[in-house]
């Protein structure tokens, strides 16, 4: 059987479980046990790129349960160099408005107990996560959703919640008085393994709606609304990418991703 091979790899997130039409799918076996989907690689801008729902095919895997190391081994076996992580995600400020993208530059983790690093031993690993995303990669994915006609936030900071519940409204209000734009369950670990790799990450946020503390006088996020928002600005997303992965150059030579580990240990 003929080896598959992807420069680019996509996570597909709530709402967004297919990519191609026409793709080849192989099952991935990992050190850390299986991804949370066989991984698909299609065609897109004349380019191969690989494709994993990060929630399963069919929304079976809580964000709490993803085995993000899986994933991104998977990823990283088919020579993935470059990682695009798109994901549904609720505002905190009155500015981010359902409908538009924010191209993160900066998380803040509240997750807890998700296994975040691949580097336990024996060599001592300290993968700085001060900058995660890629600075190549960023303004490109900006250009591409402008170029699409839609309203692009070029930064921001992800607050990554644990899940599978909602914020109350009491962290909801205390998120936004940080001055942090964007909340998600899955951008931790997910974005720091793929820096751990060596990869260049760029997140994509799809806004869905305004989360359950914002000045009070919005209706508490629910599931049910967060797909239906993330659908009807699915086909957004998609021609998003396209343009996208058609401005991604070959190689890499304006960032340091892949120079992670010179930096991390002694």
């Amino acid at each position: 059987m003929e080896k598959l091979s992807a420069n680019i790899g996509i996570f597909g997130g709530s709402g967004f479980y297919k990519l191609f039409d026409k793709f080849e799918e192989r099952q991935i076996e990992t050190p850390y046990g299986p991804p949370s989907d066989s991984v698909v690689v299609g065609t897109m801008a004349g380019k191969k790129v690989a494709f994993i729902p990060r929630h399963g095919a069919k929304h079976t895997i809580a964000p709490h349960k993803i085995n993000y190391r899986a994933n991104l081994w998977a990823m990283k076996s088919l020579g993935v160099t470059r990682l695009i992580s798109p994901c549904a995600a609720g505002s905190l400020q009155k500015h981010v408005k359902p409908g538009e993208f924010v191209v993160c530059d900066q998380f803040v983790d509240r997750t807890s107990a998700r296994i975040d690093t691949f580097y336990e031993g024996p060599i001592a690993t300290h993968v700085s996560a001060a900058d995660t995303y890629c600075p190549e990669l960023r303004p490109l994915a900006v250009k591409a959703g402008e170029a699409c006609g839609i309203k692009m936030h070029p930064q921001g900071t992800v607050v990554v919640i644990q899940g599978p519940r909602f914020s109350s409204k009491a962290e909801s209000i205390w998120f936004g008085a940080q001055g942090w734009e964007v909340i998600n369950m899955t951008q931790y670990p997910e974005a720091h393994l793929a820096k751990e790799l060596e990869m260049c990450v760029v997140n994509i946020s799809l806004i869905t709606d305004y989360d359950s503390g914002l000045h009070g006088n919005v209706e508490p996020v629910s599931h049910s609304e967060v797909i239906k928002v993330f659908g009807e600005n699915l086909g957004k997303l998609q021609n998003l990418l396209v343009k996208f992965v058609e401005t991604i150059p070959d190689q890499r030579s304006a960032c340091k991703c892949s120079e992670t580990l010179l930096h991390s240990r002694a």
